[in-house]
């Protein structure tokens, strides 16, 4: 490990020597991650990407990308497009980037059973708003907004995210 990997444990993610509280999914620390059990999964991935809502927040980092109306994550688990950034109109199963609430303002990607994926093993786990201080996620890792921003600016693609 070293001081610019994103490290999570149960109750914070480090990086830089920084420590943020954070949540976690529902379903806790997976070793053996599906599809809809809620869990956040063991193991070292990667950051891939930074997606913002222009509309609502200037872009965290240069590298980070704007998500656009009709913007879309494909959760639907078998078709070749599961795990994948997919547009409107996307007749399977999916979840909108571009939400009401402002859980996606500021979104970090990981390679979670990406750039292929295994029909079951999960789909995206983001870094993520959390909702609020302790409120789990489905999955995903969720921080408070400020916070969210700073890791955003400070974990380009390729960083790595360890998961205990």
């Amino acid at each position: 490990m070293t001081p610019a990997d994103l490290v999570l444990t149960p109750t914070h993610l480090r990086l830089l020597g920084r420590r943020f509280p954070c949540t976690l999914g529902r379903g806790g620390l997976k070793a053996d991650k599906r599809e809809g059990d809620g869990g956040t999964p063991r193991g070292v991935h990667r950051i891939t990407g930074c997606l913002y809502r222009p509309d609502r927040v200037a872009p965290p980092a240069p590298w980070a990308l704007a998500i656009r109306p009709g913007d879309l994550w494909s959760d639907a688990s078998g078709d070749d497009r599961y795990n994948q950034l997919v547009r409107a109109p996307y007749p399977l199963s999916h979840e909108a980037l571009r939400r009401a609430d402002p859980l996606y303002d500021v979104v970090l990607l990981t390679d979670w059973n990406w750039p292929v994926a295994e029909p079951g093993a999960g789909s995206a786990i983001f870094l993520h708003r959390w909702r609020r201080a302790g409120a789990p996620t489905e999955g995903c890792i969720a921080l408070r907004p400020d916070h969210l921003r700073w890791v955003a600016a400070h974990a380009p693609p390729g960083t790595r995210l360890i998961v205990r």
